[in-house]
């Protein structure tokens, strides 16, 4: 789960597997894989490294 920030200033976790596109319009907009969209105050990049982040630090522990 990564740490993001709805535009409101909310944070809440998102499951990284659900999601299905990232996209910088310029506000960082996720898709997830059943279609629902939400827009969050973390860059597209930023996003993509707590992915990066979190996948790899769950390789780690099955090693």
């Amino acid at each position: 789960m990564i740490k993001l920030t709805k535009l409101d200033g909310k944070t809440f976790y998102l499951n990284s597997l659900l999601i299905e596109t990232i996209e910088a319009t310029p506000d960082t907009m996720i898709t997830y894989a059943g279609g629902k969209k939400t827009i969050v105050q973390e860059d597209a990049a930023e996003v993509a490294k707590r992915i990066q982040t979190i996948r790899r630090n769950i390789k780690m522990l099955n090693v």
